[in-house]
C-alpha cells in the first residue's frame, strides 16, 4: 500500500492545521492518537499523507515552501506543532477568479489577503502539475463564495483523475450535473462543506435530533457565530453567503422532527471580531414545548479553535477519498460525505451516517 499524495487549493488556516497535524502525528504510535477519529483508516495512518502540490494567491505565500506558507500572515490559527519540516513543495500562484472579495482590501495587511501580481495558471497548467506530482486527492480550501474558482479546480481534478474533496459551501457534490461528471469520469467526489470535529453545526444537529427523539417540539432556534480569521472577514460580504446559510440551515433542518418555518430558524455567521483570531464562538438557543405543551428553552455557548476543528475531519476525508480511489469508485462517495459534510447529496442522522461510514471503511458496503 502506497501513501496518499495531497494537493492543497488555498494555504490558509485550515490547511495550516492539517499540515501541522501531519507532522504532529507522523512519528507517534496509536497511543498518541489523541484528537483523531481514526488512527488507522483503511490501512492508512497520518504518516502516510504527503503534501505534493499547493496553490494560493497571497504574495507572502506564493513561491515559499508549504512548511513556511502555513505560518505566513494572514494565517492566525494556533501553532500546535512548530517543527514542521520543509516539504520541498513550493506554493504556486492560484487562479483568483471570484476567490477574492473586494472589501478585503479595506483591512490591515496582516488580517487580509494580499494578491500576488503573478499570471494565473491555466487549466492545463494545474492539470499538468497534478499529474506530475501524482496527486491522489485535491483539497478545496477556497474562501466561502468562490463558485467559479471552485469549479475551475474541480474541472482540473476531473481531467487529472484526482479525487476531489470540497470543504466549502459551494455546491459540487450536491449539484447533480457535477456529480454526473465525476461519475462518468470515474473520479471520487466528497462534499459539500466540511463539518468541524466538534463545532457549532454538529452540536446543533445532535441537539435537534435529541429534541425529536425525546418528543420535544422544536419551535424556533438560532445559531450565532463570531470569529476573527479571514473566513469571517470574507463573510462580511453577505453576497457570498447564500450557499453558506443554505448549507448550515439544511444541516439542522434535515434532522428536525418537523421542518421549521424560515423565520423560526437562523443559522449562520454573525460578525467578524478581529481579536478572536481563529477562535470561533457559537451562541446557540433552542425553544420548544415538552409534555403537556409546557415551554422550555436551551442556551449554550461553544468556543473552539476553528481550523484544528476542521483538520480533525479533513484527515479522515482524505483517507476516505483515497480508499474510494483504490476501490475504483467514481462519483459521489456517499457515506463519508454524509458523516463529514454539512450539505451532502444525501442527508442522514449522524448516528446512521457514522454506522454507514464504518461499513464503508471496512469495505462491507458498495456505492
Amino acid at each position: 500500500m502506497t501513501g496518499i499524495n495531497v494537493a492543497l487549493v488555498g494555504v490558509g488556516n485550515c490547511a495550516s492545521s492539517l499540515v501541522q497535524g501531519l507532522s504532529h502525528y507522523s512519528n507517534g504510535g496509536s497511543n498518541d492518537a489523541l484528537g483523531l477519529m481514526h488512527w488507522d483508516l483503511g490501512g492508512y495512518r497520518p504518516k502516510d499523507l504527503k503534501i505534493v502540490a499547493a496553490w494560493d494567491i497571497d504574495r507572502r505565500k506564493v513561491g515559499t515552501d508549504v512548511a513556511d506558507a502555513i505560518f505566513a500572515k494572514p494565517n492566525c490559527t494556533t501553532v500546535f506543532c512548530d517543527h514542521v519540516g520543509p516539504t520541498g513543495v513550493k506554493v504556486e500562484m492560484g487562479n483568483i477568479l471570484d476567490g477574492y472579495s473586494d472589501h478585503m482590501a479595506d483591512y490591515p495587511d496582516d488580517r487580509t489577503f494580499l494578491p500576488a501580481d503573478i499570471k494565473a495558471p491555466s487549466k492545463d497548467d494545474v492539470v499538468k502539475r497534478l499529474i506530475e506530482s501524482r496527486t491522489d486527492v485535491m483539497m478545496n480550501y477556497l474562501p466561502v463564495g468562490s463558485q467559479l474558482a471552485t469549479e475551475f479546480y474541480a474541472a482540473c481534478a476531473l481531467e487529472a483523475k484526482v479525487a476531489f474533496v470540497n470543504n466549502i459551501p459551494v455546491f459540487i457534490a450536491s449539484n447533480p450535473e457535477w456529480a454526473k461528471r465525476f461519475k462518468d469520469a470515474n473520479v471520487p467526489l466528497l462534499g459539500d462543506d466540511i463539518k468541524a470535529q466538534l463545532g457549532a453545526t454538529i452540536v446543533h444537529r445532535v441537539l435537534t435530533d435529541l429534541f425529536a427523539k425525546r418528543g420535544v417540539s422544536l419551535d424556533r432556534t438560532y445559531q450565532l457565530n463570531t470569529g476573527g480569521n479571514t473566513d469571517f472577514l470574507n463573510m462580511l460580504n453577505k453576497k457570498r453567503l447564500a450557499s453558506k446559510k443554505t448549507s448550515k440551515t439544511e444541516a439542522v433542518q434535515s434532522v428536525a422532527q418537523f421542518r421549521m418555518e424560515d423565520e423560526n430558524i437562523h443559522v449562520g455567521p454573525s460578525d467578524y471580531v478581529a481579536w478572536q483570531n481563529d477562535n470561533k464562538v457559537c451562541f446557540l438557543r433552542m425553544e420548544g414545548r415538552m409534555f403537556g405543551g409546557v415551554p422550555m428553552n436551551l442556551e449554550m455557548r461553544l468556543s473552539v479553535e476553528d481550523s484544528p476543528n476542521s483538520a480533525g475531519v479533513a484527515i479522515d476525508m482524505i483517507r476516505c477519498a483515497k480508499i474510494a480511489k483504490d476501490r475504483g469508485l467514481g462519483g459521489i462517495v456517499y457515506e463519508p460525505s454524509a458523516f463529514f459534510c454539512k450539505h451532502p447529496p444525501v442527508q442522514r442522522p449522524d448516528d446512521v451516517a457514522f454506522a454507514a461510514l464504518e461499513d464503508f471503511i471496512a469495505g462491507t458496503t458498495k456505492q
